[in-house]
């Protein structure tokens, strides 16, 4: 019975902690699946600081195009006072205003030396704008210039996007450089001792056994500096995101290499490669830019600035309407009135200062326009040169890739003289650093290649972000550099 008692709270005691060790294994399942592209971009999208700001400062514009609205909409308020008073003036208007003005109250005396009166005023004001020039003008400048903030944002975070490619792939060739690393490193561990070896036999001299350690310990320290270089772009990369704590928050997890060069190839044949096409359109590239579009607007918000500057010479027509309540004692009663209006004002020369706007507006239209024309310039230039970048990326692509193959062929026929007696650890020593060597430069060659095309895609208007299609391509990595120093190291062994 005192089983069957505790049996339900044992039962609970034990699904806590099988959901608990649930959600570990969920955090950690997840912890180390990489991180793909799309993710960070996605991450990035709502957390980059960058992005946060730009979102603010659009708002902040977005919001203060409103304020020139109050000279062009009616607005309507509620007044409410109280006044005692004893000026001769004063008190006899406050009799006429409560409907309390009797025969007696045009006494002298009482003319000359009212008693204190007290008044409790309650009013609804209603003004309405008629003519406005200078307002209406800079609502419409307003307006223009909180469009263009806008696409400055959205110029800001193409960028962002651009910058989280660059910074995502260059994480994931700090990674693979380890792993290259690595691998050498123990290939080269494993010809120190295989040396060693030799030298006891009698084989080979102490110099070669010397020459290896050499290569181990030059392996060793790039592997260091590898590592620490993985270090930094990943934390780099995490605060691009967004990420507050990177230097306390655990590693980004990555994927192990860069695509392969035929998926790189694939995704550039889908872009835009013809010379003649690219240049026949650049001017629409350009004007598709969202910072040349800020910068047109900027342009238009500049010169009906000018506008509006230029409308406060001239008159202004408002209206107004008025419905009052006077009492001794209560607010919002007694008999009430009304006043209706209107007003029209020409400011015929207020110091100066209107001409000194005029002036000021007009200056800031042209810096604008030479922004605006500076913009799209740059824009244009910008498409040409990302355009030849990302043909000699791919055309380096080919070489090294073509210099890797050869050095892993090379490393491998190396191998099998050394193995056979017919090559001297030196010979070995140097394949064996070029192939390495030739493998990083492949993978910083596909590095290039992705950073041309999200630089490229940027420079002509495009979504960089686009490069996320890369997360279902199959990765590139260093096969053929792996294959070739497990082969090395397994003869010598």
């Amino acid at each position: 019975m005192r089983t069957s008692r505790h049996f339900p709270a044992a039962f609970l005691a034990l699904a806590v902690a099988a959901g608990g060790a649930g959600r570990a294994a969920q955090a950690q399942a997840q912890a180390q699946t990489p991180l793909r592209l799309s993710d960070a971009l996605a991450e990035a999208q709502s957390r980059a600081f960058a992005n946060r700001q730009a979102r603010a400062s659009a708002e902040a514009e977005q919001a203060r195009a409103g304020l020139p609205l109050k000279g062009i909409l009616p607005s309507a308020r509620v007044e409410a006072g109280f006044v005692r008073t004893t000026d001769p003036i004063g008190a006899f208007g406050t009799l006429l205003r409560q409907r309390q003005v009797t025969p007696a109250a045009f006494d002298p005396a009482r003319l000359n030396a009212p008693a204190p009166i007290n008044n409790v005023q309650g009013g609804v004001v209603l003004e309405v704008p008629v003519l406005n020039a200078d307002a209406l003008m800079g609502w419409r400048a307003a307006r223009t210039a909180a469009r263009a903030t806008q696409a400055a944002a959205d110029w800001t975070h193409y960028d962002v996007r651009h910058q989280v490619v660059r910074a995502y792939y260059g994480a994931v060739l700090a990674e693979e450089k380890v792993r290259m690393l690595t691998s050498a490193q123990n290939t080269a561990a494993a010809g120190v001792r295989q040396v060693e070896r030799m030298v006891q036999q009698g084989l080979v001299t102490k110099a070669d056994a010397l020459q290896a350690s050499v290569r181990a310990a030059d392996v060793a320290a790039q592997l260091s500096a590898a590592r620490h270089d993985a270090t930094t772009a990943a934390q780099q990369l995490a605060l691009l995101l967004g990420r507050s704590n990177t230097a306390t928050s655990p590693g980004i997890q990555l994927p192990d290499s860069l695509p392969a060069d035929s998926a790189l190839r694939a995704m550039i044949a889908r872009q835009v490669m013809n010379t003649t096409a690219v240049n026949a359109s650049r001017e629409q590239q350009a004007a598709s830019r969202a910072d040349v579009e800020a910068a047109t607007l900027g342009l238009d918000a500049a010169r009906l600035d000018t506008r509006r500057a230029n409308a406060t010479l001239l008159p202004r027509v408002n209206g107004f309407a008025r419905y009052d309540w006077n009492s001794p004692t209560a607010l919002y009663a007694g008999r009430p009135n009304w006043t209706v209006g209107v007003m029209a004002s020409w400011s015929l020369f207020g110091g100066g200062s209107e001409l000194a706007d005029v002036a000021g507006a007009r200056a800031r239209a042209t810096m604008a326009a030479v922004g605006h024309e500076a913009a799209r310039a740059q824009a244009e230039l910008e498409a040409s040169a990302t355009q030849r970048a990302l043909l000699v990326a791919l055309e380096r692509l080919d070489l090294m890739t073509q210099a890797a193959t050869q050095s892993h062929e090379a490393l491998r026929l190396v191998d099998k003289r050394y193995a056979g007696g017919l090559a001297t650890i030196a010979e070995l020593l140097a394949a064996e650093t070029s192939a390495t060597g030739a493998s990083l430069q492949q993978a910083a060659a596909r590095y290039e290649v992705i950073v041309a095309a999200a630089a490229h895609r940027l420079a002509i208007g495009a979504d960089p972000g686009q490069l996320a299609a890369l997360d279902m391509a199959p990765s590139g990595g260093s096969d053929t550099s792996s294959a070739a120093s497990s082969t090395s190291s397994t003869a010598r062994e």
